[in-house]
């Protein structure tokens, strides 16, 4: 390596070599969550299961399967961002995971749209 080259490196604490503006891909594996992260979630994740259950009782009319399952996507992007480490993972990480929600949110609504348009009965 040059010297100029050394001049505008950093060294990270992982040792790593990166221009100032340049996010490590090592520094989201390097990410220590504390266990007291990983109580609070998992404890949030048996209430909303609570939750989940009192609803399933308390007559919403058309409402409680859209109940269910707004706390059920809620209880999934908890597992997402903590469990599996997309909060604290690069940003390639986070577009790769909002890309396929967003590819699944179009084939919900393309299945959806054909449900809704057919001529039940007719045929």
């Amino acid at each position: 390596m040059s010297k100029e080259h050394d001049q505008n490196q950093h060294h990270d604490h992982t040792g790593h070599d990166h221009d100032p503006g340049e996010q490590d891909v090592h520094d989201s594996l390097n990410h220590i969550v504390p266990p007291r992260i990983y109580i609070i979630i998992g404890a949030s994740l048996l209430v909303l299961t609570g939750v989940t259950v009192w609803a399933s009782f308390v007559d919403m009319g058309v409402f409680n399967p859209v109940v269910a399952l707004a706390i059920a996507c809620f209880k999934a992007s908890l597992v997402v961002l903590f469990f599996m480490h997309v909060k604290y993972s690069s940003k390639l990480t986070k577009l790769t995971v909002f890309s396929g929600l967003f590819t699944f949110a179009v084939l919900i609504a393309l299945t959806l749209a054909d449900y809704a348009t057919r001529a039940w009965g007719r045929w």
